[in-house]
């Protein structure tokens, strides 16, 4: 007969779906008992989606039969979604007054991702939307410093809620605006669960069209809670040319397929560049890769930004490129990836997620 500790290591082979972390580790595992053969246990964890806990039970139960000396497996399954989920997104629950919700994600770092989170909300807010930026990269917050935001974020005294920063017409909240920057900090699971959800309930948004969500790069626990905490309309996936970052990208594409998150599509970054003498286009890392990819994992792809030093230059002085150089390349590659978004939700081609099915016909939203 197995021990408790048999058991347990068993289920450390059960991974939570798109993630390379065991629901042993996540603590999902509870009130394990092993008698006479017959090994009972409940997995317990919040989800908006009960076709993830049905697979994790499976996949458990499965693992603990294979142990030799185990006669019959109960699997209870707890999985709780959060009250304020279950309430649809007009009356109450997470972003109440947020229609759309976005995450920016990449397989991998240094592909500009947190530059085409910046850019995309402002080309939104170009287009008159109301628009937010949360920046959830607990490891490199960069958010406050591209929209040359200084100081710290003020309480409400009427409801004691923290207001969000403000430039550029963009709502925004970041780690950088309450951590010292000197300071580098190591957000841990606990610490990073609840700064995360500092910034989505305690935090006055007000009514917005879009919130971009600045997922920190690659695959793990943060993007995890995130694409749980939120019903997120869709996910936005940042490549560059590179085949090796091609591949990175397609494990966040499984990632958000795995947890039910829809992919808007892929955007090429640092795509190609404009020789500023001669006005030739260069495609320094070839050519196709991100139009390629989406064709091959069939979603839709969202466009190709160049690269161009205005665009860096702007990222560090608060003046993004949609911002600082409107009529360039860069700022019109951003502005079609805004509109390919915008349309990508409007014809409803992308999944009705959770709570989204009764406003997918989005009456555009009055120029502010």
């Amino acid at each position: 007969m197995p021990s408790q500790e048999e058991v347990l290591e068993a289920l450390k082979q059960v991974r939570f779906p798109g993630l390379s972390r065991d629901i042993v580790s996540f603590g999902f595992i509870h009130d394990l008992r092993v008698e006479d053969g017959n090994v009972i246990f409940t997995v317990r964890f919040q989800t908006e989606n009960p076709a993830v806990g049905q697979q994790i039970a499976r996949d458990a139960e499965a693992a603990v039969r294979a142990l030799p000396g185990v006669n019959n497996v109960h699997v209870s399954l707890d999985i709780g979604a959060r009250q304020q989920s279950a309430a649809p997104t007009g009356q109450g629950g997470i972003l109440p007054g947020v229609k759309y919700k976005i995450a920016v994600a990449s397989g991998k770092g240094g592909v500009g991702k947190s530059t085409v989170s910046t850019n995309l909300a402002l080309a939104l807010r170009t287009l008159g939307y109301a628009v937010g930026l949360l920046d959830a990269d607990i490891y490199g917050p960069s958010q406050q410093m591209m929209l040359g935001i200084e100081g710290r974020p003020q309480i409400d005294e009427s409801d004691e809620k923290i207001m969000p920063m403000e430039n550029h017409g963009i709502k925004t909240m970041s780690l950088g605006l309450i951590t010292d920057p000197d300071t580098p900090v190591i957000w841990r699971g606990p610490m990073v669960m609840k700064a995360l959800d500092q910034f989505l309930t305690d935090v006055k948004w007000g009514e917005l069209d879009f919130m971009i969500i600045d997922l920190p790069p690659g695959t793990g626990d943060a993007q995890l809670t995130m694409t749980q905490k939120v019903p997120l309309t869709g996910a936005v996936v940042v490549t560059t040319p590179q085949d090796v970052a091609l591949i990175d990208a397609r494990k966040g594409l499984a990632m958000f397929r795995k947890v039910n998150v829809p992919v808007i599509g892929i955007v090429e970054n640092m795509s190609y560049f404009i020789c500023r003498h001669c006005g030739e286009r260069e495609e320094i890392f070839g050519h196709g890769g991100g139009r390629k990819t989406a064709e091959m994992l069939g979603v839709p792809f969202l466009g190709e930004v160049p690269l161009d030093p205005k665009v860096v230059v702007g990222g560090d002085s608060g003046e993004p490129i949609v911002i600082a150089a409107p009529e360039s390349a860069a700022a019109e590659a951003f502005r079609d990836l805004a509109r390919s978004v915008v349309k990508q939700i409007e014809n409803g081609t992308i999944g009705h997620t959770h709570d989204h099915d009764h406003d997918h016909h989005h009456d555009h939203a009055h120029a502010h």
